[in-house]
C-alpha cells in the first residue's frame, strides 16, 4: 500500500506490505545500485545476483567516513552517474550510509530504503537523517536528505534475531511514551511473541510509529524544536552504546529509564509511571539498569550535540504519551545515571 507523505524537502513513497521483488517492476530499465551488508548478503544472495551492488562489512563500526568514502570509490568503479538511484537494503547503519553516500556523491543523486529490521522500519530508516559517528561521537558528520521512497517488507524479518526484535521495540516503546498513551497500553497487553506471530497487528504498529515520526518530521525536518523529542532515551543511551558496545535498543532503554527517573524530580512524573516503563522495556527483554562507569559517560555526553558548556538538552515525560524538552545540568543527569548504574 503506497502512502506518499510531503516534506518540507521533498516527497517519500511509503510502501507498506510491499514483497521487495516490487523493487524491480518499479525500477525496470532504470539504472540502480543496491547497498547491503555481509549479514543480508549472506541471508539473501539472490536479491543481488546479476544486480550492481555494494557490500558493507555488518555492524556499527562501518558507520565511518571512511566507509562514506569507499562506498563513493566503489560508485565511481561501478560507473554511476546522477541518474543511478542507491537503494540500501538493510538495518540502520546501511540506510545511514546508503543516504550519506547519496547526498555527497555528484552533490546528490536519488536513494531508497528496504529496511530489514524492525528498528530500521519504525525508526532509523524513517525522517530524512543520515550520519556516521566520528571517533566516539555519534552521528556527528551527516544529511538531511529524504529518500524517494521506503519499502516495508515484513518477510525480512522472518530472519531476524531475537535480540534484534528486542531492539526494534525499544524504539516503538519510545513512540508510547513521548507520543501514544494508547500504544503503550497496547504493548502492555502483549510482548515479542505475540507480535511475531500476528501479521496484522505488527503492521498496524510499524505504520502507527512510522506516522508519529512522520508528523513530527514534517513540522521539524531539521530538529530545531519538536523533532528533539524523538531524542527520547538517546542521549545517555548513545553514550551507554558507545562505551560498551552493546546493541542500540538496549542502550536505549537503559537511556529511557533513566529519563524516567529524572523525570519524577523535574516534571514530577509519578514513580507509578516510572515502574511501569520500566516493567514494559523487561517485558519486551530490554535492560533497565546496567553497570555504567558514570565518569566515563558523563565525559561523552559533555561531547554530545545537544549540550552547552553546563548543562544538556534533555527530553523528559510529564507523563506517560507526553514529553519535553528541559535543559539539565551535568551534575543532575549524573545523578540519575548512578540509579540506574546496577
Amino acid at each position: 500500500m503506497a502512502n506518499l507523505v510531503s516534506f518540507p524537502s521533498g516527497q517519500v513513497d511509503y510502501l507498506y506490505g510491499s514483497p521487495v521483488g516490487e523493487l524491480w517492476q518499479l525500477y525496470d530499465g532504470k539504472d540502480i545500485v543496491l547497498i547491503t551488508d555481509t549479514n543480508l548478503f549472506a541471508l539473501y544472495p539472490g536479491l543481488f545476483a546479476n544486480r550492481r551492488h555494494v557490500v558493507l562489512p555488518a555492524g556499527e563500526n562501518s558507520k565511518s567516513l571512511e566507509t562514506i568514502n569507499w562506498v563513493v570509490e566503489s560508485l565511481i568503479q561501478l560507473e554511476a552517474t546522477r541518474s543511478t538511484t542507491l537503494i540500501g537494503i538493510g538495518g540502520g547503519v546501511v540506510t545511514d550510509i546508503t543516504g550519506f553516500a547519496a547526498s555527497v556523491y555528484m552533490r546528490g543523486i536519488p536513494f531508497g530504503f528496504v529496511p530489514t529490521t524492525l528498528l530500521g522500519m519504525v525508526d532509523a530508516a524513517i525522517g530524512g537523517k543520515n550520519g556516521v559517528n566520528v571517533g566516539l561521537h555519534k552521528n556527528m558528520a551527516g544529511t538531511f536528505n529524504q529518500p524517494a521512497f521506503i519499502l516495508y517488507d515484513t518477510g525480512f524479518l522472518g530472519t531476524l534475531p531475537k535480540q534484534e526484535w528486542a531492539n526494534g521495540f525499544a524504539e516503538t516503546i519510545k513512540y508510547a511514551c513521548i507520543f501514544d498513551a494508547a500504544l503503550f497500553s497496547e504493548l502492555q497487553q502483549h510482548d515479542i511473541a505475540y507480535y511475531r506471530q500476528n501479521a496484522p497487528a505488527l503492521n498496524a504498529i510499524i505504520e502507527k510509529c512510522a506516522t508519529w515520526k512522520n508528523i513530527t518530521v514534517i513540522n521539524d525536518e531539521h530538529e530545531k524544536g519538536l523533532r528533539k523529542l524523538l531524542n527520547f532515551g538517546h542521549t545517555a543511551g548513545h553514550a551507554i552504546e558507545t562505551l560498551y558496545a552493546i546493541p542500540h535498543g538496549e542502550a536505549v532503554a537503559i537511556g529511557m529509564a533513566i529519563a524516567a527517573r529524572l523525570s519524577e524530580d523535574v516534571t514530577s512524573l509519578s514513580p507509578s509511571a516510572t515502574l511501569q516503563i520500566t516493567k514494559l522495556l523487561e517485558q519486551y527483554n530490554l535492560p533497565t539498569t546496567y553497570p555504567i562507569e558514570t565518569t566515563k559517560a558523563m565525559e561523552l555526553m559533555k561531547m554530545d550535540k545537544k549540550r552547552t558548556n553546563s548543562s544538556i538538552g534533555y527530553i523528559l515525560l510529564d507523563a506517560i504519551g507526553k514529553a519535553s524538552v528541559h535543559t539539565l545540568p551535568f551534575g543532575q543527569l549524573e545523578k540519575a545515571m548512578r540509579l540506574c548504574a546496577q
